[in-house]
């Protein structure tokens, strides 16, 4: 009997889905951190601002969101207050319908960089109602935005539903995986990397993807977006 109530109790822990922003003690042992606390923006600020004005970015019920119509707050990239190198970086995000957003990477935030996207290539997060979701395949949910398509082809869940990132980079060699299918890869350290900036749009920002260590920053955009469960284990 007693050994029948250690099965059941074990198989009910396992049933048991892991409480939003929280780490397991596994995962503390592995290193990870925290990005979001799930009660405050505690570790992140506006990009290029220090005054902590009211923003856009509000926390209710465990989730950091966008909230695109807001008035009378200031509307800006969201971005942290620590730099990352090496890194594995998680996230579960929610897209209004049509929605468009992203996650920048080695952002270097300076007020000779207007902006996150002047120097931090972006993880894409795109609906699937949005036009640009049939029309272009270097913008889908998950691509390295506007540089190349899915690795794999991988449909992101409906705006009513959460879905999975993650960015990997170790020594300027980057992963994206959404919902845990990998979706891109790159070398930013490399020639063909450059050559891919050269011929690209972003050649008129000269700082633009250069760096393999910065910030990483959430975009505000013209519909709301909603992340938890934000997290970071740096890599040796």
């Amino acid at each position: 009997m007693y050994r029948l109530s250690v099965i059941l109790l074990l198989l009910v822990n396992a049933c048991t889905p892991q409480k939003d922003n929280l780490l397991t003690e596994e995962e503390l042992a592995e290193g990870w951190e925290l990005l979001f606390d799930g009660s405050s923006l505690k570790g992140w600020h506006l990009y290029n601002d220090t005054t902590n004005k009211p923003s856009a970015w509000t926390v209710q019920n465990g989730i950091l969101r966008y909230m695109a119509d807001s008035l009378k707050v200031e509307h800006e990239d969201l971005v942290t207050n620590k730099e990352y190198e090496n890194f594995d970086f998680r996230f579960d995000y929610r897209l209004s319908p049509e929605g468009n957003s992203g996650v920048f990477i080695n952002v270097v935030e300076t007020k000779e960089n207007p902006t996150a996207w002047a120097t931090g290539p972006e993880y894409q997060l795109l609906d699937t109602l949005h036009p640009d979701y049939k029309n272009n395949v270097k913008k889908r949910a998950g691509c390295l935005y506007n540089f190349s398509p899915q690795l794999t082809e991988v449909t992101p869940k409906g705006n009513e539903h959460w879905n999975h990132g993650r960015i990997v980079q170790k020594d300027g060699h980057v992963q994206f995986f959404l919902n845990d299918i990998l979706t891109a890869e790159e070398d930013f350290k490399s020639e063909e990397w450059k050559k891919q900036i050269a011929e690209s749009s972003f050649s008129y920002f000269p700082q633009f993807g250069k760096a393999t260590k910065g910030k990483i920053a959430l975009q505000k955009w013209y519909k709301s977006v909603e992340f938890k469960n934000i997290k970071i284990r740096v890599l040796d």
